[in-house]
């Protein structure tokens, strides 16, 4: 056996050392870093073979990953994104899709065309565009889809309307989640889009003709989930709420929803659709009995005006719902749950739960909030309703219908 020599290491005892030595070593920061070379020079090689290390999932998203979209999409310089500046921002979007590798998803483009009025010859001018690629699965007939319109309300009367949160925070949240799902090394189950509505603005045109000229038939989607407005909160109320919608009709998605968990500092309130009725592009899917999923923080004070700006933006809530988003897509992506469409509506306590919270914390702040008397009177008797469900611990089809009687009162006469 060779004895190492007194010069083959540099460990400050020649690679032999007595228990003082020992001591001397790691009594001193630099003595303690030689000790544990002398520590591994003795330990020898190892002869039990090194597995390779599992390949580490991509790191959760960030609020500068989601920050620096929605800062580029609601800059002045977009113009608001309608009509002919919404050009800009759907080459912002089909050139992230290209640096992520993504396939064009209309052949071989990433537009769509939207069909607008018609010019003297009678042909069709083409008023707008969806913007679309594709994450390929190992089944190509079973596809999720994941959305957000990009346009907002441009310019008016030499005003820009920036649209930070409406909906530069719901692009921001599908580029991001798009960087992540393209960086995994093996492809997904099931192959997933990524859309840009167009339009949206303008009575859901981009995602009803989408729905209508969809790439594929519309039986081998899975999921549609949209987010829209999901980077401030209802009302500036001080809630840390997002509302997820659409589960009602696909009862396993509820399930998904409790599996993947709720990032800290963030709640969760599912509500059923037919509280808020048509607000978004979930509604041709919706019609067409598609699965699908709403995320919305709410609308605000700022909703559809010059003040929804990129710096009233919550980055860190943002950041939080688009780990959640991947959370919920990821599962679905990958098979553990296929959610099917049910015309019952199954609706749980997190409804009235939602309201008596949203309700209570108007009436606290009534004063800034300027409320009518018969303002307070709705929100008063609402919660009083809510807290009465909620002390039954169960709700009624009765208790139902005034519930979405109140929610659509609520939001025409307070929000």
């Amino acid at each position: 056996m060779h004895q190492p020599d007194r010069h083959e290491n540099n460990t400050g005892c020649g690679g032999v050392c007595d228990d003082s030595q020992i001591l001397t070593l790691a009594t001193t920061p630099r003595g303690f870093g030689r000790l544990l070379m002398v520590l591994v020079a003795l330990s020898g090689p190892s002869t039990a073979e090194e597995k390779p290390a599992a390949p580490s999932p991509p790191a959760p998203i960030v609020a500068t990953d989601v920050k620096r979209h929605v800062e580029w999409l609601a800059d002045p310089a977009r113009r608001g994104r309608s009509g002919e500046a919404a050009r800009q921002s759907a080459n912002y979007l089909r050139d992230h899709f290209q640096r992520l590798k993504l396939k064009p998803l209309f052949g071989d483009s990433y537009f769509q065309p939207l069909p607008g009025r018609k010019d003297k010859s009678g042909k069709p001018l083409t008023a707008g565009r969806n913007v679309g690629a594709m994450l390929p699965g190992q089944k190509s007939d079973e596809i999720v889809i994941l959305s957000a319109h990009y346009d907002h309300l441009g310019v008016r009367k030499n005003a820009v309307y920036p649209g930070a949160d409406d909906n530069a925070s719901g692009v921001a949240l599908m580029l991001e989640i798009a960087r992540q799902l393209a960086a995994r090394k093996t492809p997904p189950a099931r192959s997933v889009a990524f859309v840009g509505f167009d339009l949206e603005e303008r009575l859901l045109w981009g995602s009803r003709w989408f729905a209508a000229n969809p790439p594929w038939p519309l039986e081998h989607v899975r999921l549609f989930i949209t987010a829209d407005m999901v980077g401030r909160s209802l009302g500036n109320l001080p809630l840390p709420t997002v509302f997820c919608l659409g589960s009602e009709h696909a009862p396993v998605l509820r399930t998904v929803l409790d599996r993947v968990g709720t990032p800290r500092g963030l709640e969760v309130a599912r509500l059923g659709i037919d509280l808020v009725g048509t607000r978004s592009d979930y509604g041709p899917f919706r019609d067409r009995k598609v699965p699908f999923l709403f995320f919305s923080t709410g609308e605000h004070p700022d909703y559809h005006s010059t003040r929804d700006t990129p710096e009233k933006v919550d980055y860190p809530k943002l950041t939080r719902i688009s780990n959640l988003v991947l959370a919920v897509l990821v599962e679905v992506v990958e098979g553990r749950a296929d959610p099917a469409w049910t015309d019952a509506v199954q609706s749980g306590l997190d409804e009235p739960r939602a309201l008596h919270r949203i309700t209570s914390l108007l009436l606290e702040e009534e004063r800034q909030k300027g409320l009518t008397d018969l303002q307070k009177l709705l929100i008063s008797t609402t919660r009083n309703k809510c807290r009465q469900i909620l002390d039954a611990g169960k709700i009624t089809p009765s208790d139902r219908k005034w519930l979405v009687r109140a929610s659509g009162l609520l939001l025409f006469s307070v929000f």
